[in-house]
């Protein structure tokens, strides 16, 4: 099975080129229970403590990225949701007395986040009838409101599906983080992905994102067959990307110390014993290699 689509070349829009642009950074996988949450709050704190501003935005209605921040909405309270819908003039009357300064919240970390709500699973369907277009809705929302020109990284997580909202990410990505579990699920699961960067190609909405790391998570080195599997995946990727964009990076096994923080609410980078080393040092290397990838120039 090959992954790999084929590329267009657009010219790059040299309109903000006097302006700071910051990187979008999605964590995207359309089958749950990969670990994709756990490695996008990770890894926005592994760059908040080099001393990136980050900003992360929870695209997922089941909204764990922001339970994960301690940021839990009530039922008046307003998301990511209405800052796109308020971002749409035909849905005027629809748009909510709001504005991103009273959404976003900062965590003691230092990293802001644009929380997620139910609202959101509702997003296609509200927006089903707009002559805008929808795939760039998140997109044109980043640059009007200015917030890509505030961070040096903005880190979407992106909810288990390959639906108009993932769409919207991968349109406004620069980059995409694919966690994943080394079985035959996933396998099938890089091909969809691929596929969908081809379609996006194909809307003339812009260039794909390009995928940077392909992330083996929540291994079990107990078991040889998932270790075949890791290699069979790892071998297809080189052969369709070649080996120096393929990028799997080592695995991320299936560690007491990432349920224990996760059930806390807490990143690996607040624990200071030993144990914990491992994981940092990991999420470090994911850290460097959104810092230094190489990500061309999209249209």
């Amino acid at each position: 099975m090959g992954f790999l689509f084929k590329s267009k070349k657009n010219n790059a829009s040299s309109a903000s080129q006097n302006l700071k642009t910051g990187k979008v950074i999605s964590f995207l996988n359309q089958k749950g229970g990969v670990g994709k949450t756990t490695m996008c709050f990770n890894s926005a704190h592994a760059l908040a403590r080099q001393g990136a501003r980050v900003l992360c935005i929870d695209m997922d209605p089941q909204a764990n990225l922001s339970l994960l921040f301690n940021c839990e909405l009530g039922d008046e309270e307003h998301s990511i949701f209405h800052l796109l819908v308020n971002s749409i003039r035909e849905l005027k009357n629809i748009h909510t007395p709001t504005h991103v300064n009273e959404i976003i919240r900062t965590h003691p970390s230092g990293i802001d986040i644009l929380p997620s709500s139910q609202e959101l699973s509702g997003f296609e369907l509200t927006v089903s009838g707009v002559s805008t277009s929808r795939p760039l809705i998140l997109k044109n929302y980043l640059q009007k409101s200015g917030l890509i020109h505030q961070y040096d990284y903005i880190i979407i997580d992106c909810p288990p599906t390959l639906g108009l909202l993932v769409v919207n990410t991968l349109c406004a990505t620069d980059g995409v983080m694919v966690p994943f579990r080394p079985d035959e699920f996933s396998k099938k699961g890089l091909g969809h992905l691929y596929s969908v960067l081809g379609d996006i190609e194909e809307m003339g909405v812009g260039e794909a994102p390009k995928v940077i790391a392909h992330i083996p998570n929540l291994m079990d080195n107990r078991r040889k067959q998932e270790q075949e599997e890791l290699e069979s995946i790892s071998g297809e990727l080189v052969e369709d990307l070649g080996e120096e964009h393929a990028c799997v990076v080592d695995p991320f096994f299936n560690r007491a110390q990432l349920v224990r923080s996760g059930g806390q609410r807490k990143s690996v980078f607040d624990y200071q014993s030993k144990e914990f080393q491992g994981l940092q040092h990991q999420f470090n290397e994911l850290a460097s290699i959104i810092k230094e990838s190489d990500y061309g120039h999209r249209g």
